[in-house]
């Protein structure tokens, strides 16, 4: 066990220890008396002390001491009761410390790097995977640190800690890792130095494991740029896997809601714990590996033996119950495994009380007997309670007949291993809206056609037909290598359609749906969405050679499939090549069937291939480039850029190379992809390369490798499919037949195995993970090159301080989204939008952030103002702006000439910015708009700005189930373009209450200002001065009017006196006249712009430079804290 340091002086000891081992820095010894060489004197006298020692007083025989070669000082770090113990120490010190040593300069620093370091294993030795949780004391403990460290918002959720060090540079600091909700944090503080770091898991790029020469293993962070790594980690494994969770959580919640929205475990930010994302990681793994509906949830785990009928033997695994399934994988998670749905489940016993078994009995006399079920009681009663099975005498008179068969069944299969046959489970044949399969309608087979395809296709179906009889048919069918094996020699064109619903886990979706897809279709029938327009473009592209897309039933079944999917899922509506894939469905599945094969493709098995940004699509690119490298290394060391692989590749993963192939060799390989899921594509495409290697080497540019590749998906057929010619794809450069080999798609599929089917479904779904935060991060910052791009030719500020403003923006809207479950924020952020409309700011974050920015420091009333420019700039009046709207108010304010930021000024005190009285501006701060004067509703909002529960006001072609006016947008794009620029004429005038109000502006920016006094002084010069000028040209445009005459606004004498009074003193704001009733005055903005151009101190103040950079370096550091104080 590790030790808290003590200090050791060796050279007054008794020589009571022997070393065993030693090196620059460590020492270990054993204790004479102990072990080899026990004898003499000394020995035995040391072992009698310590045997006669209470256990208290007892010395380990077994140490280890830290020391430097300039120091006589050892410090004792570890002990052992057991020399394999203290090796492993010794093993561990060498291999994760030495290398580090190194790198220190001088023997202070060396000794207190290995002291912080074994305190940090002490901390940590012994601790469960819930030990923090658990502990109350000590978690509690470490987030008093956190909060205090940090400052970050109360509602910030620490996950877990860890001791480990972080290397700033060349130099390790020994310190504590810290993982919450939305950040990760690390603080060490060591000899006076103080080491602090918090990242935003939304600004991770990469997030891997790694190791080098110093570094035997560490954590590989990079954001912003910059590169962390965290290393000497006690649980690097477990702090990885948690540190992965976090990050894919806050990607998935911030930038890729489709994905995250049915993740109901981890909806709540605030009740995020380590036991809570150990638990949905299992279930994700659960689910994915058994192929189970994402509502399913892994519930218990028991490891037991289950006796397999065609083995002859019980065969060690672990059984998996969720909801509504009971499944069973074999240890190496390929022999075999089985999936029960808890519908076909009739009975359960505890025959054997002994062995701990469990006998499941299934529908069609089937049953499933497990032993050594450790808790075998608690599981027989949550599958009879997750089936409704009652346990009650009444019960079980009614299930004896069944039980006394199952029985029988049992013994046998045990008395009569070579005779098993299992029984065909029973169908559910829920009504479609086609009851056959296209491929049936248009093909069926000739049963007295003998000829040698037929004749091997006949073959295959008997094989499958063995098969069945023995592991069983249905939904509690075992799968086996065995059943790989046939899956990779070919599929019979009469099973296929069954195969793929049983592989894919549709057949339990469309069990649990019955009628489901026939009211889709009614429903969807005569809707007309941007969906169903891009559906009916595409329905004649599909397997246009094909006859059953030729005629009307093709064309109709294609057509209601694709409708009621996007009825289904409106976020995904219709995507390109979902046609393709659902035309090769419909050929071998019932219409119904191919609808829920459509839905187990795109919301499991291929997660988010089909939308606006095929995410996922682009992942499995960067996870086929990764396997590339390390598979192919040739091909790599001739080809620095395989950029060109991932373009080409892109057709491959989003059709199931249906587009580059053959349609009788495409199947094939959809056999497979069902069966394997995307590993099986990955193979393939790994097996196309390798099998081109030459000549893609040879290649001398991209689109000569483009056409070897295409050329030789020209020349893969399928010898034994036996589909008429007319049904065929024929290749389509005929010319050169003669000249190229053909190659058959069976014997490449079986090359992909031999030679890559040792690649892991689980290191596939691992490079997913690391590759999706690179490739989200990716898109995110193409859309900001874009966005600056356009920005950048309407405002004067660098690209540099727009990339840093961007930043600003968008951490202001994930701040506002950190701690609430259902943040009308999140409804903001939509990235089938345009790149300017993808993030936008309500009110609220604008406030926030407009105060950190805005050039006027100490500039009072800032809500007020914040509105004031929020409703100006809101160009389309939606109660959302936008980067370009936001930048170019920044740029009025910062870069503008005098006259611009007057104008800017100006118009916040007229509508639709200022609405209110003068006497009640403060009202307008309520977290409330109301409609501006005239019935306007464009700001009129639900209190703290809550968006409608289906979002917000949509400003793009909706992808969902309502019709666009394309013919809307295309006239407001046309205005936009033909506006014309604003001059100073086209400003209304300003009447009374709204330039009370720009005068009280005026006095709340000065405030705080060194001229501040000068400045007020001036401003009330001003004042007086329109005013007389206004009063003036009344009188001359009404001579006649005695009334107008006799009451005037502010009568000679005391018109100075509200604006100029006390003129030694500060004014106030408040100093300005009141309104007074029944008058109309007003003043042009040419008024207003030559009063104040006269008066030197406020032209200079407005065009006095202020450096915004400095501005942006202040609000990144205020950001976070100012947000947390204003929820």
């Amino acid at each position: 066990m590790w030790l808290k340091p003590e200090e050791i002086l060796l050279k007054n000891a008794f020589k009571l220890w022997v070393t065993e081992k030693d090196n620059e820095y460590f020492v270990l010894q054993r204790r004479r008396g102990y072990g080899e060489g026990a004898g003499g004197l000394t020995g035995l006298l040391v072992g009698t002390l310590d045997a006669v020692l209470d256990s208290t007083s007892k010395v380990a025989p077994f140490r280890i001491l830290h020391h430097t070669s300039d120091s006589q000082v050892y410090w004792s770090i570890a002990c052992g009761v057991t020399k394999e113990e203290i090796v492993q120490h010794w093993d561990w010190l060498l291999q994760n410390i030495m290398r580090t040593l190194s790198v220190f300069d001088s023997s202070e620093d060396i000794t207190s790097f290995v002291q912080g370091k074994i305190r940090g294993l002490i901390a940590e030795e012994g601790k469960t995977s819930h030990k923090l949780e658990d502990d109350p004391e000590k978690f509690r403990e470490a987030y008093l640190r956190f909060e205090n460290w940090f400052a970050l918002p109360p509602e910030e959720k620490l996950v877990t800690y860890y001791a480990c060090s972080y290397w700033k540079g060349k130099v390790p600091c020994q310190g504590w890792l810290y993982l919450s909700t939305n950040f990760l944090c690390f603080y060490s503080y060591l000899l006076g130095a103080e080491v602090k770091l918090v990242i935003s898991w939304d600004e991770i790029w990469r997030l891997e494991k790694t190791s080098n020469v110093i570094l035997t293993e560490s954590i590989h962070v990079m954001a912003h740029g910059e590169d962390h790594y965290f290393s000497m980690l006690l649980h690097l494994n477990e702090t990885f896997v948690i540190m992965e969770q976090l990050a894919d959580y806050s990607i998935k919640r911030l930038f890729d809601k489709e994905a995250f929205e049915k993740e109901r475990a981890l909806s709540d930010p605030l009740q995020i714990t380590k036991r809570g994302l150990e638990a949905h990681a299992k279930s994700e793994q659960f689910r994915t590996f058994f192929r189970l509906p994402k509502e399913e949830n892994l519930l218990e785990v028991h490891e037991s033996f289950l006796w397999v009928p065609f083995s002859h033997f019980n065969t060690l695994g672990k059984i998996c119950l969720s909801e509504n399934y009971l499944c069973f994988a074999s240890q190496d998670g390929s022999q075999c495994h089985i999936i029960i749905p808890m519908r076909e489940v009739v009975n359960v016993e505890k025959p054997d009380t002994s062995s701990r078994a469990l006998t499941v009995y299934v529908r069609g006399k089937r049953a499933l007997r497990f032993t050594e079920v450790r808790d075998y009681q608690r599981l027989a009663t949550s599958i009879r309670s997750r089936c409704g099975i009652s346990a009650s005498p009444q019960h079980s008179a009614s299930a004896e007949v069944i039980r006394g068969e199952c029985q029988s069944l049992i013994n046998h299969f045990e008395d009569n291993p070579d005779d098993v046959t299992l029984m065909v489970g029973q169908k559910d044949s829920s009504k479609a809206v086609s009851t056959e399969a296209l491929m049936t309608v248009f093909h069926p087979q000739d049963v007295e056609n003998l000829d040698p395809k037929m004749l091997k296709e006949k073959m295959k179906e008997q094989s499958w037909n063995i098969h069945f009889s023995e592991y069983g048919r249905g939904t509690s069918m075992f799968f086996t290598r065995k059943t790989r094996d046939l899956i990779v020699r070919g599929v019979p064109e009469a099973l296929r359609g069954e195969l793929w619903m049983l592989f894919s886990g549709a057949v339990n979706d469309m069990a649990t749906h019955p009628g489901y897809y026939t009211e889709l279709v009614e429903q969807s029938l005569g809707t007309s969405t941007l969906a169903t327009d891009e559906i009916e473009r595409d329905l004649h592209r599909s397997l246009p050679e094909h006859p059953a897309f030729q005629s009307d039933t093709g064309i109709s079944a294609l057509r209601r499939v694709l409708t009621a999917y996007a009825y289904r899922n409106p976020k995904i509506g219709y995507c390109q090549a979902m046609n393709i894939l659902t035309s090769v469905l419909l050929l071998y599945a019932k219409e119904e069937e191919a609808f829920w094969l459509l839905v187990a493709v795109c919301e499991r098995m291929l997660p988010d291939y089909f939308n606006r940004r095929i995410i996922g699509a682009l992942v499995d690119q960067a996870v086929f480039e990764d396997l590339i490298r390390v598979n192919l290394p040739q091909l790599v060391e001739n080809m620095t850029d395989l950029s060109l692989f991932s373009s080409v590749s892109l057709s491959w993963f989003l059709t199931l190379f249906i587009s580059v192939l053959p349609i009788e060799s495409a199947v094939n390989v959809v056999d497979c992809f069902f069966y394997d899921g995307i590993k099986a594509i990955l193979q393939l495409g790994l097996a196309v390369l390798d099998y081109n290697m030459e000549a893609l080497i040879s290649c001398h540019d991209d689109a000569e490798a483009v056409t070897i590749l295409n050329k030789f998906f020209d020349s893969v057929t399928n010898k034994d499919s036996p589909l008429p010619p007319t049904v065929q794809q024929a290749p389509v450069n005929n010319n050169d037949k003669s000249t190229r080999l053909n190659v058959d798609i069976s014997e490449l599929i079986r090359e992909s195995y031999e030679k890559y089917g040792s690649i892991r479904s689980e290191d596939v779904e691992s490079s997913r993970k690391r590759n999706r935060l690179f490739v989200i991060q990716t898109l995110e910052d193409t859309t900001k090159q874009n966005v600056i791009r356009v920005v950048s030719q309407e405002v004067k500020f660098t690209p540099a301080q727009l990339d840093e403003l961007y930043n600003l923006f968008k951490r202001q809207l994930f701040l506002s989204c950190y701690w609430t479950m259902k943040s009308p924020a999140l409804l903001h952020h939509d990235p089938s939008l345009a790149y300017l409309e993808q993030y936008q700011l309500g009110f609220q974050q604008f406030s926030v952030l407009f105060s950190l920015l805005e050039p006027w420091a100490f500039c009072t009333n800032k809500s007020t103002l914040s509105l004031w420019v929020f409703r100006l700039i809101d160009e389309n009046q939606d109660g959302l702006v936008n980067f370009k709207e936001f930048c170019c108010a920044l740029d009025n304010l910062y870069c503008g000439s005098f006259t611009n930021k007057l104008k800017f000024l100006f118009k916040l005190h007229l509508p639709p910015a200022f609405t209110g009285s003068p006497l009640h501006v403060q009202e307008e701060i309520l977290p409330s708009f109301f409609a501006t004067p005239g019935g306007s509703p464009h700001l009129s909002r639900r209190p703290d700005f809550d968006l409608p529960e289906d979002g917000v006001i949509k400003k793009s072609p909706e992808r969902g189930r309502g019709k666009v006016d394309l013919q809307a947008y295309l006239k407001q794009w046309q205005n936009e373009i033909l506006r014309k620029e604003e001059t100073i004429k086209d400003l209304p005038r300003i009447n009374q209450g709204q330039f009370i109000q720009f005068s009280k502006t005026l006095y709340n920016i000065f405030h705080g200002d060194p001229e501040e006094e000068s400045l007020y002084r001036a401003v009330a010069h001003v004042t007086s001065l329109l005013l007389r000028m206004e009063e003036v040209g009344r009188r001359l445009q009404e001579p006649s009017s005695p009334a107008a005459s006799s009451k005037p606004t502010l009568p000679d004498g005391e018109d100075q006196a509200p604006l100029t009074s006390k003129s030694s003193d500060t004014p106030s704001p408040q100093e300005v006249g009141p309104e007074v009733p029944g008058e109309d005055w007003s003043f042009s903005f040419e008024q207003v712009l030559a009063s104040l151009l006269n008066e030197p101190e406020i032209v200079h103040f407005f065009d006095k430079h202020v450096d915004i950079q400095s501005k942006m370096t202040q609000a990144q550091v205020a950001q976070l804290k100012l947000t947390g104080n204003s929820k």
